[in-house]
């Protein structure tokens, strides 16, 4: 049984758990590469993270604030558009700080330092970071196409004053722009993460009590996640494949979400992650450069390797705990979070 009521300004738990748990699956996903491989078949499971962030950004402009400002007030532009700078604010400053500390490298094959005017153009507007076979132009590069789409979001819902389908027009026209690049031998990680994130509105239209009717079938679910599985095992992972994964995975994350019933311990805890979403996908890359770089000269069996993701998701979860308790206690603490991420 799931639970279905929240008010138009109330959190929904369930969501909150489905971010909470994308964080964790990214704190796999990069202690993978700086404990095991920062290439390899495996990474093709793990495909659906930085769009599920995406489309979730966008689900939830529709779903909540939509429903909670009106596409008239003017608010929700102004909203969109400053939290949009922020964010690419905070992408610049990391990558700037990260420059400074790491000069030249980072974690091994990851390069910061010295990008020529093409590797910035690439990263803001294709949205290719990778310059070399092992080697990145920029850290928390998932910032960029999520302040794109709260800016573009932002001016889609002034159109949509006036045409109540310029999400849909809009979205329809970024696949087809897709599908043109594909059919002559190119891609754009930005345009294709944009498009998801447009269907992640798109689907926020949608009452959340459909929603749940939706997610009410979990062996249905499951068995179409196995069937997904089975076809990215045999053909790796093609963006209309991932744009099934996305879907399928995120019902499946928010079914056990909204299952109804006093949360237990561990899923009050990946529900507190969820509202620190931001601030966790952040703290978690630096909760592994710790492991990695106060670990380095160890030697790993499986048992230490398993210690070292277990500290990982034990030690973002604890800063995001600390934060939450830190913003009840201190009111500058709580300014400077709100300044930064809210």
């Amino acid at each position: 049984m799931l639970k279905t009521t929240a008010g138009p300004s109330a959190r929904i738990a369930a969501l909150d758990f489905t971010k909470g748990a994308l964080v964790l699956f990214m704190v796999l996903y990069h202690w993978l590469n700086y404990f095991v491989a920062p290439q390899g078949d495996f990474y093709r499971y793990l495909r659906f993270l930085t769009p599920s962030f995406i489309f979730i950004t966008g689900f939830l402009i529709s779903n909540i604030y939509l429903r909670k400002y009106g596409v008239a007030d003017r608010r929700l532009p102004r909203r969109l558009i400053l939290r949009g700078l922020k964010l690419l604010g905070v992408f610049v400053c990391l990558n700037v700080g990260i420059g400074l500390l790491f000069a030249d490298s980072y974690n091994g094959e990851i390069l910061f330092g010295r990008l020529s005017l093409r590797d910035i153009a690439t990263i803001y507007l294709t949205g290719n970071v990778w310059v070399a076979a092992n080697a990145k132009a920029a850290a928390f590069y998932i910032l960029v196409p999520i302040s794109y789409l709260l800016l573009l979001s932002a001016l889609l819902l002034i159109a949509s004053r006036f045409y109540r389908y310029a999400f849909h027009l809009t979205c329809a026209f970024f696949l087809l722009c897709i599908l043109l690049l594909a059919l002559n031998g190119f891609e754009s990680a930005n345009l294709e993460l944009l498009a998801i994130g447009l269907l992640g509105v798109i689907s926020g239209y949608t009452p959340i009590e459909k929603i749940n009717a939706c997610v009410s079938h979990p062996y249905a679910l499951f068995l179409a996640y196995l069937c997904y599985i089975a076809v990215i095992t045999l053909w790796n992972v093609t963006y209309p494949l991932q744009l099934v994964g996305v879907f399928l995975t995120l019902m499946l994350i928010y079914h056990l979400g909204a299952r109804s019933g006093a949360p237990g311990k561990i899923r009050e805890q990946v529900i507190l992650l969820g509202k620190y979403s931001l601030f966790g996908y952040i703290a978690q890359i630096a909760v592994l450069q710790l492991l990695h770089r106060g670990l380095r000269h160890v030697s790993f069996g499986v048992v230490a390797l398993g210690l070292t993701l277990f500290a990982a998701f034990a030690l973002t979860m604890a800063s995001v705990a600390l934060i939450d308790r830190l913003r009840t206690k201190a009111v500058t603490v709580d300014w400077l979070y709100r300044a930064v991420f809210a």
